[in-house]
């Protein structure tokens, strides 16, 4: 007859390589999963799966653990299971919210909003997607700062690299400038950096010019976008800006900013031309 004690390390064994089994199979399957598939929005979606999937085997695993441990050790798990049903009531309406964020992580998975990776906006935070569970979406945003948000308070998702990216060009010219020449500048720019092999693969199409957006207080404004691949834009749309400002200069093309004009009355100055002394109030004097 084995000691109770014999059997709750069996117990917490068998549970420890039951977790470690979830680990490897889980690891497993996402290997077989992105077998003969290409893409990181395939990756994104297995990898996002598989670790809520891993979750919740785990905490199956523990809470059939624990109740094989309290059923070795002497406590009738019985009346505990029946008492589920009631205390399941009474905590349910405390448990709303939780239950909430529940039912709506699930769908945020199932319908393939957010996957670990994307870059998204979420309840007025942005960032990079690090983890995502039944519960909660985890962001970290571009200062570091980790946000934690409860799926049942996820109302508008902004995903930012879902397929592909955009990056907007709102370049702003001196009203003297010749507008179908800048777009020329913007066009020669763009198969530049096409055939460079460092952004090559990143750009999906040619830049698309959109034309004179409209008139600022002191410049035109010329629209383009481009094309890229799911969080590319930020690189490419730098990289675009650097390369056309170096365009600009080489051909002389202003980039206006803005001027502070200062026009200053002269007062009491006689036909002579002489100012008169005038009296300032806090030295007291005149001078």
């Amino acid at each position: 007859m084995i000691s109770p004690g014999l059997q709750i390390l069996f117990i917490l064994g068998l549970s420890l390589f039951g977790v470690n089994a979830i680990n490897l199979f889980s690891k497993n399957l996402l290997s077989l999963f992105l077998r003969n598939k290409e893409g990181s929005e395939i990756k994104k979606r297995a990898d996002t799966m598989s670790s809520v999937v891993r979750y919740l085997m785990i905490t199956v695993v523990i809470g059939v653990a624990g109740m094989m441990i309290l059923k070795e050790i002497g406590i009738d798990i019985g009346p505990i299971l029946a008492g589920a049903g009631v205390l399941g009531v009474a905590v349910g309406f405390g448990a709303q919210s939780f239950v909430k964020d529940v039912i709506s992580g699930f769908f945020i998975l199932f319908e393939d909003q957010i996957r670990v990776g994307d870059v998204v906006k979420i309840a007025d935070k942005s960032g990079s997607v690090e983890k995502v569970t039944l519960r909660m979406v985890v962001l970290r945003d571009l200062h570091g700062n980790v946000h934690y948000i409860p799926s049942g308070e996820i109302g508008v998702v902004t995903n930012m690299t879902k397929n592909y990216s955009r990056y907007v060009f709102d370049i702003g010219v001196s009203y003297k400038e010749d507008v179908d020449e800048v777009i020329e500048v913007m066009k020669e720019v763009d198969e530049d950096l096409r055939s460079d092999p460092e952004y090559a693969d990143d750009i999906l199409e040619p830049l698309e010019v959109m034309g004179l957006e409209r008139f600022a207080d002191s410049a035109v404004i010329v629209r383009a976008r481009t094309m890229t691949r799911p969080i590319k834009q930020w690189g490419v749309g730098r990289e675009f800006n650097r390369r056309l400002k170096k365009k600009f200069d080489e051909r002389g093309i202003e980039i206006p900013y803005p001027q502070l004009t200062v026009s200053q009355k002269d007062e009491g100055v006689p036909a002579n031309g002489v100012p008169q002394a005038s009296y300032n109030p806090y030295l007291g004097s005149r001078k």
